[in-house]
């Protein structure tokens, strides 16, 4: 049975801080049921939610299979999802900024962009994350610890990186003690063998996909088992999930875009799986139905709007054939056309390695798709020169304003967060 563990924070003789923060107090850390082996009762309509959200998960990726794009399609949803997971944790930035520091540092040169590096951190870690598992293996807690380690290499939080926490961590309330705290995770003696117990609960297969996603997802929130990263690996978790039993093995739903457009839900829904005392009870079960009911809904809402956007990208790049003519199929002019979306700056030489074609093939297919105006010259880094196809970019910057709409369109309803300016039209 879950329960409050009632402890003593020990106080402070540090000087400077208000009384109240030095004084000895009581707080209760929740420790959660485990979930290996558990039942889970899933209500008529959540089972159906899921199950709807898994037909459209699947749709999505058996539409990939079709297109010639696929991996380009992929690279850059999960560049969404990735880039939503950090907004989550109030790391802002906007794509544009985002891709050139991200050719910058390809090119060798660390970034002053704090922010920025963070979240190529989180794109590291959501790509290593999205293909370290395979369908029908099992996940370890090693895995995990290395996404997380990937998520913070970089930053200045690397020291704790992979590594689990030996101290006591809380959420809201004072920076100095959990007395306060909106909610304060299991003691640190406990986190390892949650860990271990999550992840067996995640190389189970009796419950549908999506919900065993949505509810590893908020066992790993509620053990809040780093000192820093947590949501971030959280939501990446949620993804090696979905991998593992086979439902996203070429393209991942930007599901925390959603996430984070319903963030208030989302955080109130996380809250509710937190029952104390049975997993049985009334109060536990409509818990963790509320919670899976709506992943599944964001799991949906996120593919559909990831189809539009994949239409929008096929849009521009039948556009961008008229624009330079005929196309000889395989050609570098052809694969770098396919191949853009997914890498929307390049310079020359991180063309011919993207399309697999020599210098001078790659600087000839960049060059013809500058003179059409389909790639435009940009600096980036200490004025290394590259080349952005705006279109693409704008087009990335309009999913992320779609998606931050309740209703899909920020004109008619407004964003629920934060988002990118809207592209400039010609």
């Amino acid at each position: 049975m879950s329960k409050l563990i009632r402890r003593t924070w020990p106080g402070s003789g540090a000087t400077g801080l208000p009384r109240r923060d030095r004084r000895p107090c009581s707080y209760a850390a929740y420790l959660p049921d485990p979930l290996h082996g558990r039942n889970f009762v899933l209500d008529g309509e959540v089972a159906a939610d899921v199950t709807e959200a898994e037909t459209a998960i699947a749709r999505l990726n058996l539409k990939a299979a079709a297109l010639s794009n696929t991996e380009a399609l992929a690279r850059l949803l999960l560049r969404a999802e990735s880039v939503a997971s950090s907004r989550i944790e109030g790391l802002e930035v906007g794509g544009r900024r985002l891709l050139r520091a991200e050719v910058a540092e390809n090119l060798g040169e660390r970034s002053r962009d704090v922010t920025a590096e963070e979240v190529l951190g989180n794109i590291r870690a959501m790509t290593w994350s999205a293909t370290e598992i395979s369908p029908g293996e099992a996940l370890s807690l090693q895995q995990l610890l290395n996404a997380h380690r990937r998520l913070l290499e970089g930053t200045n939080m690397e020291a704790q990186a992979g590594r689990i926490r030996d101290e006591q961590n809380w959420i809201g309330g004072s920076s100095y003690n959990p007395c306060s705290a909106v909610f304060v995770p299991p003691p640190e003696d406990q986190v390892e063998l949650l860990l271990e117990d999550l992840c067996a609960f995640c190389n189970e297969e009796s419950l549908p996909a999506v919900a065993q996603a949505a509810i590893a997802h908020a066992q790993f929130e509620t053990i809040h088992p780093f000192v820093d990263g947590n949501g971030r690996t959280g939501r990446a978790l949620t993804h090696m999930v979905l991998r593992r039993r086979g439902l996203t093995p070429r393209v991942l739903p930007p599901v925390s875009l959603v996430l984070a457009t319903w963030a208030r839900d989302y955080v109130d829904a996380l809250m509710g799986t937190r029952y104390v005392g049975s997993s049985s009870s009334p109060e536990a079960v409509e818990g963790i139905n509320r919670w899976i009911g709506l992943f599944a809904a964001a799991c949906k809402r996120a593919v559909e709007d990831a189809e539009q956007f994949e239409a929008r990208v096929r849009e521009l790049q039948d556009s961008w054939r008229r624009r330079v003519g005929k196309v000889r199929a395989n050609s570098a002019l052809d694969l770098l056309i396919d191949a853009l979306p997914g890498a929307p700056i390049v310079t020359v030489n991180s063309a011919a390695d993207l399309i697999s074609r020599s210098f001078p093939a790659a600087s000839a297919a960049v060059s013809r798709l500058e003179q059409t105006k389909v790639l435009t010259q940009v600096n980036v880094g200490r004025k290394n020169r590259a080349f952005e196809a705006t279109e693409i970019v704008d087009a990335f910057t309009d999913l992320e304003r779609r998606l931050a709409s309740p209703d899909r369109d920020t004109r008619v309803s407004p964003p629920a967060r934060r988002v990118p300016a809207r592209p400039r039209r010609a």
